[in-house]
């Protein structure tokens, strides 16, 4: 996949070898303080663009990979291979790659459904989490009480077939879909349209990216998660929330002080669930803040 140099005039890609894969890694900054940066489905490491030369002036290491499936990252075949388990083992040996003496996780979508589990199952591996629009998994098991998140998540039942989904995806433009949605179009020029569409226009990529799918729930990875409970999360945690978001519902974000020990919340009223995108010098602030234990600011309701 080619990348376009204005974009990444000042970002480094490099290929980490991690948990028996080469995966794809934008980076930019130095040190010894790592924010590592994961995007969801159905996006690509450029979702982080917005963050990465920020958090770098910062003083921060930033490290925004390809999640395995995405972009130039390995893509290996099989369900097996993209179960929560093997996910969290993929960031596991990015971290220990990193030689880094404090991790920050900032995660949105899928990349957060990660993040979630991470800080619950090697908690010794953090110092800071950013959750974007992905409630925690307790949480969501909560929502899913309610018809409204059922009816939300249809797609990810409908995913659980082989096969069909990337037979009628292939005519998929992920980054139109994204852009549909967004409530600040401006934010996503034409060619990180172009980034985005590229990322899923190749079967294979489509069925790794739902396969992750697959293994939380086909796979049982979302069981085996649930049977070993949910630790309290201790580290200081950040959620942020773009409301206009179409497959979670707001209730599906409540209550989230229940599984987490120092959490702060921030909602952004009319941004999409693609919030790091949609409102970035907003998130970037409260990310700022919340790095340097600033007071956090609210977010004010800001047209187009």
């Amino acid at each position: 996949m080619q990348k376009t140099s204005d974009i990444y005039q000042s970002i480094e890609t490099i290929f980490i070898k991690a948990n028996g894969i080469d995966i794809e890694v934008d980076t930019q900054g130095n040190g010894d303080k790592l924010v590592l940066c994961l995007h969801g489905w159905p996006e690509h490491s450029i979702a982080w663009r917005f963050q990465i030369p920020y958090l770098a002036d910062l003083g921060y290491k930033v490290w925004a990979p390809n999640l395995r499936g995405y972009g130039n990252t390995d893509a290996p075949k099989g369900m097996k291979n993209y179960q929560i388990e093997v996910l969290m083992k993929d960031i596991l040996e990015l971290i220990e790659a990193s030689d880094a003496n404090e991790v920050v996780i900032l995660a949105h979508d899928w990349g957060a459904i990660i993040a979630w589990y991470f800080a619950m199952r090697y908690p010794d591996k953090l110092h800071r989490l950013i959750i974007c629009n992905v409630p925690h998994p307790g949480r969501f098991i909560m929502s899913l009480r309610n018809l409204e998140q059922i009816m939300r998540s249809w797609y990810v039942y409908f995913f659980q077939f082989p096969w069909l989904p990337e037979l009628l995806s292939r005519k998929f433009h992920a980054g139109k879909f994204i852009r549909s949605g967004s409530a600040r179009k401006g934010n996503f020029p034409a060619e990180i349209v172009a980034i985005y569409d590229e990322n899923v226009s190749e079967w294979h990529k489509r069925t790794a990216m739902l396969n992750y799918y697959r293994g939380v729930l086909r796979g049982g990875g979302f069981f085996r998660q649930h049977r070993l409970g949910y630790p309290k999360i201790e580290v200081p945690t950040m959620m942020l929330w773009g409301e206009k978001d179409l497959a979670l519902s707001m209730e599906s974000s409540r209550g989230t002080e229940d599984y987490v020990e120092k959490l702060t919340v921030r909602y952004f009223k009319g941004i999409s669930h693609f919030v790091n995108e949609d409102a970035p010098k907003e998130v970037n602030k409260m990310i700022k803040a919340f790095l340097r234990n600033e007071e956090i600011p609210e977010y004010l309701d800001i047209k187009e």
